[in-house]
């Protein structure tokens, strides 16, 4: 398996710390709002990087961190007039809500809270002053990035050119306008702070994923991901501050998502084409933007569109059909083997393993899913022995899990009398009888159950 390492700007073969684990740490949301579909990209890639990884075999222990103190969540508490936990907390469970309409493995994330960390994160920081690495300033502490080698390693900026861009900017406390702040003081009485060496104060941005990471993984993880826009300064910063403190390398892959466009201009709140995953999923489903979002390779661009997401709506119709298809199939069927479905199957097992070793390479994984459509609608039949249509059955469901889709329950729950109108009108359209088959699909529609002919057979379900 390949994993593109932006530190390297390569793919590289991806070999764990200790085998068989992987450690993975993902950068998640400021929770002071709803997540947008910008969000959701590095949620959803990196959730199936992590099913892929599970399937594999590995143990994977996946760290999703919360960021619930910040200046846009105090700012918030204040406008609303509101304590900031309480900010907080609506948007942790917001995020947890939608995160599951996307079929995200919740259960199978940690997600710390950088507030529960605070004496972790105050010993990093008197840490690294003790080390000459930071600074105070009347209750201000700073990384000195000329204590860190390399830095601007990950995101290839050239350092002068950042300094020369930052000398307007910088403060008069600063002693280069690149350092960062680790601690900040508390600036009135209101505002959440906590006790430090340095006074009442709170955590800068940056420390706190280097605390999560270190506190729940250790001093060096296997793979750090999120989108591209963290490059600098925020994943600079942490692999600067913790390389500083631990003299160990920080992360041995960093992985970054592409962005996303909207009608092919670039997603902003300026351009008022910013979506929420809450107000999509209005009109389509979780699982629609999550295959969509792996329709393309993740480090690329993707572009968000009504027409596109018809068309994605459609392609996960076909996944369902096929999935139905095999399901009312093994139901009625013989005894016996079919060496060349087995092998048809086989084969597009391997493409798509093949897809996801290269980088997760999710848009030809989802091609080789659709492959198998094309085998059960063109080679799988009445006559198909079930052992064959179990073993397709199987594999496609088990790929498509690792996709994170088809985990919705076909309905099957129809009355005798409801099945016996549906065999009596496919036998009237053997027989060319469409007077009868028509008659039939209205009296089903008008009893709630829809019909749909497909190359997969004959599709029903129950509408309002």
């Amino acid at each position: 398996m390949k994993i593109y390492n932006t530190l390297t700007r390569k793919k590289e073969d991806f070999n764990t710390i200790e085998e068989g684990v992987a450690r993975i740490y993902v950068c998640g949301p400021t929770v002071y709002n709803y997540i947008h579909i910008g969000n959701a990209r590095p949620i959803v890639v990196f959730d199936t990087l992590r099913r892929y990884l599970l399937y594999k075999g590995y143990d994977v222990r996946f760290v999703s961190n919360f960021t619930d103190i910040d200046d846009k969540i105090i700012n918030k508490a204040k406008d609303e007039n509101v304590p900031f936990k309480e900010i907080t907390e609506k948007y942790i469970n917001a995020y947890l809500e939608d995160t599951k309409s996307l079929n995200i493995f919740e259960e199978h994330t940690i997600h710390p809270k950088a507030t529960e960390f605070i004496p972790e994160m105050v010993k990093f920081v008197a840490d690294l002053e003790e080390k000459n690495a930071a600074y105070n300033v009347d209750g201000n502490v700073y990384f000195d990035i000329s204590k860190s080698k390399n830095y601007g390693m990950l995101s290839k900026k050239n350092i002068d050119e950042l300094k020369a861009g930052a000398r307007i900017e910088a403060g008069v406390e600063k002693r280069n306008p690149l350092d960062f702040a680790l601690w900040k003081k508390r600036k009135e009485e209101s505002e959440p702070a906590w006790e430090s060496p340095w006074g009442m104060g709170r955590p800068g941005w940056h420390i706190e994923c280097s605390v999560m990471a270190k506190s729940i993984l250790g001093d060096t993880i296997d793979i750090h991901a999120g989108g591209e826009d963290l490059q600098f300064p925020h994943h600079e910063n942490e692999i600067a501050q913790s390389e500083t403190l631990t003299g160990k390398k920080f992360s041995n892959y960093w992985m970054h998502n592409g962005m996303i466009n909207v009608d092919n201009r670039k997603m902003s709140k300026s351009l008022d084409n910013f979506f929420l995953v809450r107000d999509i999923a209005k009109k389509y489903d979780g699982e629609i933007m999550r295959l969509w979002l792996l329709s393309a390779h993740y480090r690329n661009p993707i572009n968000f569109s009504e027409e596109v997401m018809e068309q994605t709506k459609n392609a996960l119709e076909r996944l369902y059909n096929a999935k139905e298809k095999l399901e009312r199939l093994v139901e009625v069927a013989n005894d016996g083997e079919d060496a060349a479905i087995v092998q048809a199957i086989d084969k597009s097992k391997i493409e798509f393993e093949t897809a996801m070793d290269d980088d997760i390479n999710t848009a030809d994984a989802v091609a080789s899913l659709f492959e198998i459509v094309r085998i059960i609608n063109t080679e799988i039949n009445e006559t198909t022995p079930r052992a064959a249509l179990q073993y397709a059955y199987d594999n496609f469901i088990l790929l498509a899990d690792v996709l994170g889709l088809l985990y919705r329950e076909s309905e099957k729950s129809l009355d005798s009398r409801i099945e016996a109108l549906i065999k009596e009108r496919n036998e009237a359209r053997a027989s060319k009888n469409y007077a009868r088959a028509d008659e039939i699909r209205d009296m089903l529609k008008a009893e709630g159950i829809e019909l749909k002919d497909t190359p997969a057979g004959v599709i029903w379900k129950k509408v309002d």
